[in-house]
């Protein structure tokens, strides 16, 4: 089985799928080891959120994201964030320089779900 970011294909696929239930989001990035290639058994996953245009990704909303995703019960913790709310220059730069495209939706800029070295 082949993998990505050091998760089954599989794996990816149920995340995903998460994040396809939810129309405000306009792309995934994943930074961190996942993203550099330096994880390790048990690396959690950084995984920030970019809004559709003139769309808020409210606590609420990425608080529903968060338990859709502790309900796939997968060995690992995820650190979700709202990029536009990231205060810490530091962060934003190195999502900006390490960050890849996790998810985008199907029919968004005919690009479907795939992984890209693109940030946002």
């Amino acid at each position: 089985m082949t993998e990505q970011f050091g998760l089954k294909t599989q794996t990816v696929t149920a995340i995903q799928q998460v994040f396809a239930a939810f129309p405000q989001i306009g792309k995934v990035i994943i930074y961190g080891s996942r993203a550099k290639g330096t994880y390790k058994t048990g690396s959690d996953i950084d995984l920030t959120l970019i809004p559709v245009k003139k769309t808020v990704l409210d606590l609420t909303i990425q608080l529903q994201i968060e338990e859709a995703l502790e309900e796939l019960m997968l060995p690992y913790q995820f650190d979700i964030s709202v990029f536009d709310t990231l205060d810490n220059p530091n962060l934003r730069d190195h999502i900006h320089r390490v960050g890849k495209v996790f998810y985008i939706p199907v029919g968004f800029g005919d690009v479907g779900r795939r992984q890209t070295s693109e940030a946002p």
